[in-house]
């Protein structure tokens, strides 16, 4: 079968017409682990879209009427190879990261990448540690790859989950996958020990705001971590509205309405959930019952102490999820530079980083979908 050409004009990238050049800088930056960004900010968390590729159309993600049977995935040839995966992830290790997510699209369609996991988990931090590596999926392939992720060396997991109802859950798919199976893989990712295991609902109003307290009755007291995230205006195809979004304060009251809750402390810098843990009889914290997280990416900017770089599928480097334009890193990847080039190109794109999106949101005119103003979409480069 012949591969696809892709168009000029890409819902995935906002200038494919005109990429961001390789970054090779005329003085030379060498890595020390304390890397930073003009506000301040260290890099600490790399996130990797290992794929375009997604089996399920989540209309706030990869909406059926834009990703349909004609649509023009990125070819074999342009993803990064696992070997050039796993160098660039060695070289941001250099500079500080310490913590690899893996995303997509849907990561466990990428054939075979259990053999990245095991390249990725022979790689250290700058103090010798193992990096904290986790993984972002539907849990759509769980049952069958669970026991896999983890003797290839992934310690984490985290599932998308947006409903239990079956009726709910298919129709926020769109693929009519029923429910059941995604339980059944949580279980299953469980049972081979990736945890502590989060699971991340979307809430979308109007839709299966609904679903919020059986989904907090249901992992009360699993072990698992559940997160309710705001409905985020990413890309520029799943139509947002910000009458669509249920604000995370609201959430954390409706949930009070039947289960007391305590606010705790961010587990880390740079945490993106803030933490409410059920509260027993005298008030304090029941760590047994567990905790729940709240992510209020449009209502509540957490750009403050944001740590997170994304390394697109096909090498394209982003320092927001709300970014316009990526840095084109395959182009040295698979050119003849040297580790040391890259980690200064890494060290100088880093250093001069300044987002803060979500924190101008308010003063940023709306997303028209111009070329040369669209945002690069959540199915291209992650949550």
């Amino acid at each position: 079968m012949s591969e696809r050409v892709i168009p000029l004009v890409d819902q995935r990238i906002p200038t494919l017409s005109a990429p961001a050049a390789a970054f090779e800088p005329a003085t030379r930056m060498a890595a020390n682990g304390l890397l930073a960004d003009r506000l301040g900010r260290p890099l600490r968390d790399l996130r990797i879209s290992v794929t375009d590729r997604c089996n399920f159309r989540c209309n706030y993600c990869m909406p059926k009427e834009t990703f349909d049977k004609d649509y023009p995935y990125l070819p074999h040839s342009a993803l990064l190879s696992f070997e050039e995966i796993t160098r660039v992830a060695r070289l941001f290790a250099a500079h500080g990261v310490r913590k690899i997510r893996l995303t997509g699209g849907e990561p466990l369609l990428r054939k075979n990448i259990e053999i990245l996991i095991k390249q990725l988990a022979a790689l250290r931090t700058v103090d010798g540690e193992p990096l904290d590596l986790t993984l972002t999926t539907n849990g759509s392939l769980l049952t069958r790859k669970a026991q896999a992720l983890k003797d290839a060396g992934l310690r984490r997991i985290t599932v998308s989950l947006d409903g239990l109802d079956d009726a709910v859950f298919r129709r926020m798919n769109d693929v009519d996958f029923p429910v059941a199976d995604v339980l059944a893989g949580i279980e299953a990712a469980k049972a081979a020990g990736l945890g502590p295991i989060k699971i991340n609902m979307v809430v979308k109003r109007g839709t299966n705001e609904h679903e919020i307290l059986p989904m907090v009755r249901h992992f009360k007291g699993s072990g698992m971590v559940l997160r309710f995230i705001e409905y985020m205006d990413v890309g520029a195809t799943n139509g947002w509205r910000m009458d669509e979004v249920l604000p995370s304060s609201e959430v954390v009251k409706l949930i009070q309405t039947e289960m007391p809750l305590i606010q705790l402390e961010p587990s880390a810098p740079g945490e993106t959930a803030e933490r409410w843990g059920f509260a027993d009889a005298e008030g304090r914290h029941d760590v047994a019952a567990g905790e729940i997280g709240v992510i209020s990416s449009v209502t509540h900017a957490f750009c403050g102490d944001c740590n997170r770089a994304r390394l697109s599928t096909e090498g394209r480097l982003y320092l927001c999820l709300f970014a316009t334009q990526g840095h084109d890193l395959r182009s040295l990847i698979r050119g003849e530079a040297s580790d040391a080039d890259i980690i200064s190109a890494i060290g100088h794109i880093w250093g001069a980083r300044d987002d803060r999106y979500s924190e101008q949101r308010a003063a940023q005119p709306p997303d028209t979908g111009h070329p040369s103003q669209r945002r690069v979409e959540m199915s291209y480069i992650g949550g």
